[in-house]
């Protein structure tokens, strides 16, 4: 097949990109953030975090998932938000961590929800408030063990998290009443993992680092 989508490439851009001396998106991770440590990483409303940021928040969150939720390597995470700055801190945590991602639909429905935990085997879930409702109903039907859940200004800074997570709430009403009583608050799993260290997880092509599903994720 003639690869006539080449012609538009910009200059300097290959055709392939050969990765065979990348062993896993962990290690992509740790080169750039070599690379480019004082670079803005990711901007979301209005805040950005380098890439000096995205490796201490990402080792903070993998060593929370490694210690404190006692996951092992190839357990599976469920993350369930939006483009928010927590996802690919939770993504890219959970990778470095050893484990495997399963995104999961915001818009998914209670039995949508509860089939992809309990296909993947999801053991956690990471969730924006807004959608802990329809975990909460469905839940106790799956093999989700532990549940960590974030604000939509979280990493916004504090003035401007405080004010952002109080106008989604309850001005904007976009948050449903929920109850998840074992329920972590990622502020709180982040500031823990601060103060633990993540071990080196041995990566290879054979792992497998995200069931990926269908259904706009």
């Amino acid at each position: 097949m003639e690869k006539i989508w080449l012609e538009r490439y910009p200059e300097g851009v290959p055709g392939t990109v050969d990765y065979s001396d990348v062993h896993s998106v962990a290690e992509l991770l740790e080169s750039s953030v070599a690379k480019f440590r004082d670079r803005p990483a990711f901007y979301n409303f209005g805040a950005t975090i380098t890439y000096a940021e995205l490796d201490r928040h990402t080792r903070s969150i993998g060593a929370y998932m490694r210690n404190t939720l006692a996951l092992e390597k190839g357990d599976r995470v469920a993350i369930m938000m939006p483009n928010l700055l927590q996802y690919p801190i939770v993504l890219l945590g959970a990778l470095r961590a050893g484990l495997t991602v399963v995104n999961t639909n915001p818009l998914y429905t209670a039995g949508e929800l509860e089939h992809q935990l309990n296909d993947s085997g999801a053991k956690a879930i990471f969730i924006l408030e807004n959608f802990a409702n329809t975990l909460e109903q469905v839940v106790d039907d799956t093999a989700v063990e532990h549940i960590v859940v974030t604000r939509m200004g979280d990493l916004l800074g504090f003035r401007k998290g405080v004010v952002f997570n109080f106008v989604v709430k309850h001005l904007k009403k976009l948050v449903p009443g929920f109850s998840l009583p074992s329920a972590v608050k990622f502020t709180d799993a982040l500031a823990a993992g601060a103060s633990m260290s993540l071990p080196d997880i041995p990566l290879g092509h054979d792992d497998v680092a995200f069931l990926q599903y269908t259904g706009g994720t």
